[in-house]
């Protein structure tokens, strides 16, 4: 006896909407440095940091990301009923189970939708993203809604010189649907577990459960290893990137890296060739480094300033730990 599996036509896909949620307390780095050996200068020198949003006890990771999330219902026009899919990507979330999307779907009303959480650290986005666009696109779901949410503040030590200055708190989220053109190109991806030590957590909660006395666990960073890597691993797969959607880097009119470092961004910049047309996004300068939440924060600032428009290509490339990457070009919603 044989059998034949339905299979649904496939279709393109587009991002629809976005929304964001960046918390109330902006630090700036004077308010760093009372906990760091460090200067406000060091630290606009070697991150270009000038300030960033740190969240308060009530702006949990639920809240925050719902709260993107339903601005990006409304941007896309949708209600929440009409999602059939909620995807969080998150490396921050202290609760083992349930999923943060299980919550998120939830407390937006999205009741009927499948929801699953996403852990790839600050590739996290982009990955969810690419997800997305093939559950749309292979006829899966209908509308998926994608959140990058962080609260960073929870696992970096306030007092490590090394990262302190670097990380912060938010949320952004895109809403993906169909499209009667390609509006998300193709994934790249790439993981290189030989760099696993060059940013990690110090320890497991195992051991804390164990011996009490212990330190909670806290991330840890070596700085020049994985500055050294995604200049080398990340310039060639952006470039296979936009091959791999047919774009040339004069028809960008965006680059949104994750925004991990602004020098990261400017060698990056350079050795992409990426002519003054490309707006390169720097939301880091304002934002910190929000990890999985950093791209859709920096493609809503860019949208805001009217330097990019709807319907405009961007390539967009996530990194960080794992070491990993993913990335694609986009056409802005």
């Amino acid at each position: 006896m044989s059998a034949r599996l339905l299979t649904t036509e496939r279709r393109h896909s587009r991002i629809l909407g976005l929304g964001t949620y960046r918390p109330r307390q902006v630090v700036t780095n004077a308010e760093i440095c009372e906990r760091i050996d460090s200067t406000e200068e060091w630290i606009e020198t070697r991150s270009g940091i000038v300030t960033r949003h740190f969240a308060s006890p009530d702006e949990t990771l639920p809240v925050m990301a719902a709260a993107a999330g339903a601005e990006a219902l409304a941007h896309a026009g949708l209600e929440p009923g009409q999602i059939d899919c909620v995807i969080v990507a998150s490396m921050s979330n202290l609760v083992q189970t349930p999923a943060l999307a299980v919550v998120v779907a939830d407390a937006l009303g999205a009741r009927h939708s499948a929801a699953f959480d996403l852990s790839s650290a600050c590739a996290g986005f982009c990955q969810a993203l690419a997800v997305a666009g093939d559950l749309v696109s292979s006829g899966g779901a209908g509308h998926v809604l994608v959140i990058g949410a962080e609260r960073m503040t929870d696992i970096v030590e306030p007092t490590d010189r090394g990262i302190a200055f670097l990380f912060a708190d938010g949320a952004g989220a895109v809403v993906v649907g169909p499209s009667a053109e390609p509006g998300i190109g193709p994934a790249v991806r790439g993981a290189d577990g030989s760099y696993a030590k060059a940013l990690r957590m110090d320890s497991d909660w195992g051991s804390v459960r164990d011996d009490p006395s212990l330190p909670r666990p806290y991330m840890r960073m070596d700085g020049r290893s994985v500055f050294r890597w995604a200049v080398g691993q990340i310039v060639p797969a952006a470039r296979r990137a936009m091959a791999a959607a047919g774009v040339r880097p004069e028809e960008l009119a965006a680059f949104v890296p994750h925004q991990a470092n602004l020098r990261m961004t400017e060698v990056m910049v350079d050795r992409l060739g990426l002519p003054d047309s490309v707006q390169v996004a720097t939301d880091v300068t304002v934002s910190g480094n929000t990890s999985a939440a950093s791209i859709p924060l920096a493609m809503e600032r860019l949208l805001s300033e009217g330097t990019v428009h709807s319907g405009e290509p961007a390539l967009l490339i996530g990194f960080g730990a794992g070491l990993n990457y993913a990335g694609q070009v986009v056409m802005m919603p």
